[in-house]
């Protein structure tokens, strides 16, 4: 079930808002749990019964290690419940992955090995709900959040709908006390909303169109230096627009029903560094690693060598657990090493140069990661990095990419004008300008403006997303 999809917005979402408002609090809970149980089923029912147990063990073992805290029980306990849960995850996400590597060794060039693939499906959502649990596990360990002793309660943190497909990562201590006693107020109800279709408006406007795009490109429409600039621009656009639309969404879903998601982007393409956009894109997961990793294996405060070992660490691991593909693991270390000169040097160089050629310097970095992010095979990274710069004596542009050039230049401008803080801006000097002349007459113009402005885009984005063709959030396959 889709946020952008019609059944979501006009039958589920309704229904489980008013469940969830109409539930007394002491079942506000258990009516959430409901509700996500039957989200989660309506897209992977044969993997339920994986999150469940994955719920149960996470639940029992917080339990035993808040018991026997500070004792050589409670390591015991916690590190045979995150042996389990990263066994899970490993099992369905790596396992062929690393059969295949095997094979490879054991009978290099033939197109199957001695040992065969497992072939099973990814459940929807597991490396965030596993990171999630394995949060909470390492939390309780460390003293940080206490343990939760309702099942009820855990379960509705562990299957909560808005967030738990493609996060953000929501720790269990930031959402404690909404779990124990939120409540849903009009105000939150109104702002929850807005970002929610916002949103969507992401997904459904700029997403999927740029997607379109990638398709045209990807499909061997042309080959061309220009469409393979089209090309990344549009995946760099569409990536953002597609992950942190999703973003939106549930941080909005969570506001609706009385949570505070921590915030998952912060303008990422605006950095000035590849360090600095990293601390702005996919904010909770770069903090789990942080957090959970690198600081684990002595962060900063380590020899030069340890440090890079750390890096590598994280970034090797931050790659993993975006795909099992050695793309993916290239993807991870191409980062680790950008930042590793970084802290070496290169920060301290593009302090000293102008904001926009360290800007430009990023964007540069980040287009060739997304070639790849983006492609099936190394090989095929290559490829189309090397379209960018003309290689393989491919023509400069085409008939194709003239045609889309003209036809996405609009999309393109809106676009990255929508990837920078200048329309918030513009937004905050409109109010505060009407606030300082006290201009009865525009601040209700601009009140009625706003919802009107919303519920415009609430009916486009559901009409593209009933015309549309099924396209699926980028970050749900991970």
């Amino acid at each position: 079930m889709l946020f952008s999809g019609v059944t979501f917005l006009y039958y589920f979402l309704p229904a489980a808002l008013a469940l969830c408002l109409a539930a007394p609090r002491r079942w506000k809970n258990a009516a959430l749990l409901a509700c996500s149980v039957v989200f989660y089923a309506w897209g992977a029912p044969a993997y339920l019964p994986l999150l469940a147990a994955e719920t149960l063990v996470a639940f029992g073992a917080g339990l035993l290690i808040g018991r026997h805290r500070g004792t050589g029980k409670a390591k015991l306990f916690a590190a045979l419940a995150i042996g389990l849960l990263v066994g899970a995850l490993a099992l369905f996400k790596y396992a062929d992955f690393f059969i295949k590597a095997v094979n490879s060794l054991l009978a290099p060039g033939a197109d199957s090995g001695p040992v065969p693939l497992i072939s099973l499906a990814l459940p929807l959502g597991i490396s965030f709900y596993t990171f999630q649990l394995l949060s909470y596990l390492f939390d309780v360990y460390r003293g940080k959040t206490r343990a939760q002793g309702n099942l009820v309660t855990f379960a509705a943190y562990a299957f909560l709908y808005a967030q738990i497909l493609s996060g953000p990562i929501v720790r269990y201590d930031s959402i404690a006390g909404d779990l124990a006693r939120r409540k849903q107020t009009l105000p939150d109800f109104a702002a929850g909303a807005q970002r929610f279709v916002l949103g969507l408006a992401k997904k459904a406007l700029l997403a999927n169109a740029f997607a379109d795009l990638c398709a045209a490109y990807t499909g061997g429409t042309e080959r061309s230096a220009l469409f393979a600039w089209l090309y990344i621009a549009g995946y760099t656009l569409r990536i953002y627009y597609d992950f942190s639309g999703y973003s939106d969404m549930a941080i909005g879903l969570g506001r609706m029903m009385g949570f505070r998601f921590p915030e998952n982007f912060d303008y990422p393409y605006a950095a000035r560094s590849v360090t600095e956009f990293w601390r702005r894109w996919h904010m909770t997961l770069g903090a789990w690693f942080r957090d959970y990793v690198y600081i684990p294996l002595g962060g900063n405060r380590v020899s030069p060598a340890k440090r890079i070992r750390n890096i590598l660490a994280v970034w090797a691991l931050t790659g993993l657990w975006h795909g099992a593909s050695w793309n993916f693991v290239l993807w991870g270390l191409y980062f680790a090493l950008v930042m590793t000169l970084e802290k070496a040097f290169l920060l301290r160089a593009l302090k000293k140069l102008p904001g926009l050629v360290s800007h430009l310097y990023t964007l540069l970095v980040l287009v060739f990661s997304w070639c790849l992010f983006d492609s099936p095979t190394l090989a095929g990274a290559l490829s189309r990095a090397g379209e960018l710069v003309g290689a393989g004596g491919i023509a400069a542009a085409g008939a194709w990419s003239r045609y889309y050039l003209s036809s996405y230049a609009f999309l393109f401008t809106i676009g990255i004008l929508g990837a920078t803080p200048l329309p918030k801006r513009l937004m905050e000097s409109l109010e505060n300008a009407l606030a300082r002349h006290h201009s009865k007459a525009g601040a209700v113009a601009l009140s009625l403006a706003r919802p009107a402005a919303l519920a415009a885009l609430l009916i486009i984005s559901s009409a593209y997303a009933v015309d549309g063709s099924f396209n699926p959030f980028i970050y749900f396959r991970f």
